[in-house]
């Protein structure tokens, strides 16, 4: 389970050090592809096959089903560990994301985001969570 905030810098080359109690999860190979919300994803090898069935198993003849299918599956990569800690994420991928230099990396249980410091601190204001939480005990979440 991944969990933690981290703080980071993207080098000139696109090189990113994974914090290495997130290295013990990932292992050695796992998929980066775009997230929502202008970040990315990174997901364990296990997390990702079981990530890919549940988009197989949407219909293709949804429109919507298959653009979202293309978001995730277009832009993924695999990426493995250098000796360093580091993984390259590839141009498409940091332009995206809008990552230059400073980064935050969150574990979210099954994940990991990726999100350029400034985009992270416009998106993840917590001003609002009294309604945020009512809305997820609609879900089935109580606190």
């Amino acid at each position: 389970m991944f969990m933690g905030e981290y703080n980071h810098s993207i080098d000139p080359k696109g090189r990113l050090i994974i914090p290495s109690k997130f290295r013990e999860i990932l292992g050695d190979e796992f998929v980066v592809t775009k997230g929502l919300d202008g970040c990315l994803f990174v997901f364990p090898n296990d997390e990702w096959q079981a990530f890919e069935e549940k988009l197989r198993a949407l219909p293709m003849a949804n429109k919507n089903a298959r653009k979202f299918s293309r978001f995730f599956m277009a832009g993924a990569t695999t990426c493995e560990l250098d000796k360093q800690g580091r993984i390259l994420l590839p141009s498409t991928l940091r332009e995206f994301a809008d990552l230059e230099k400073d980064v935050v990396l969150a574990g979210l249980l099954n994940r990991i985001e990726i999100w350029s410091k400034a985009r992270w601190n416009e998106n993840n204001t917590y001003d609002d969570m009294d309604d945020i939480a009512e809305q997820m005990m609609d879900l089935g979440l109580n606190i």
